[in-house]
């Protein structure tokens, strides 16, 4: 079943067009959302979220239009990005007292179990975070109020190998009970470790959609993995 749908999306800057970008997210299935930087990613996201106001196309969640059911939805999903917009000087115990007032669906349990999780202070300031724990801060606030969908924006960004780690094995263990996540990444190892779905876009169009296996079948070379695939894709687009 199809938790997402995102037909046809196309956005025009002076010196970069989306182009008619379709894919969809299968429901409680990990999606690896993959290109290189710049190759509209963030675009896209932005896109499915109306963080961006795309020039045509549709974008539906659970059955429903985004546009016209846009705060419904958004009680339903969560979104994180690598980097973080938050008060730097405020208090995280006071950004999360302001956060959760927005979310019906808020989990308290949740919230302490991945504080802890993530080892973070909420007697802190963004301002005093690692680059690696704002990340983590940023998905704490995405996963405290029960999402069925998560949209995560290179999340890994800035993390160290450890803490990747423990990312990825929350993924799976958010897809055991449902969640259905998609997260952008130019990291091929991440994808080969957690996903089961593949998105592959290059200068701004969509070059596969498919389950992993199925990617690396009809775009793989014997012997090639992932990342060489991915490489070898890109040098063809450019030439």
């Amino acid at each position: 079943m199809n938790i997402v749908e995102v037909k046809s999306i196309c956005k025009s800057y002076p010196a970069f067009r989306l182009d008619d970008v379709s894919f969809s997210l299968e429901k409680g299935k990990i999606t690896g959302f993959i290109g290189r930087n710049g190759a509209g990613k963030t675009t896209t996201i932005k896109s499915m979220l109306n963080l961006v106001h795309a020039d045509g196309g549709e974008i539906t969640y659970f059955g429903l239009p985004l546009h016209g059911h846009e705060m419904e939805i958004k009680q339903r999903i969560g979104y994180s990005t690598g980097t973080i917009s938050w008060y730097p000087r405020k208090v995280i115990r006071e950004i999360v007292d302001v956060t959760k007032a927005f979310y019906p669906t808020w989990d308290d349990e949740a919230y302490r179990r991945y504080m802890s999780l993530f080892g973070i202070d909420e007697n802190k300031k963004p301002i005093e975070l690692s680059e690696g724990m704002k990340v983590k801060f940023n998905l704490l606030l995405a996963l405290s109020h029960r999402a069925e969908v998560l949209i995560l924006d290179e999340p890994t960004s800035g993390l160290d190998p450890f803490s990747r780690d423990e990312l990825l094995e929350m993924f799976r263990t958010l897809k055991e009970h449902g969640v259905t996540i998609l997260f952008s990444t130019h990291i091929t190892s991440d994808i080969e470790r957690c996903a089961d779905n593949i998105v592959y876009i290059s200068n701004g169009k969509i070059r596969a959609a498919s389950s992993k296996a199925d990617f690396m079948q009809n775009n793989g070379r014997p012997g090639e993995t992932l990342e060489e695939v991915f490489l070898r894709l890109e040098r063809e687009v450019i030439a």
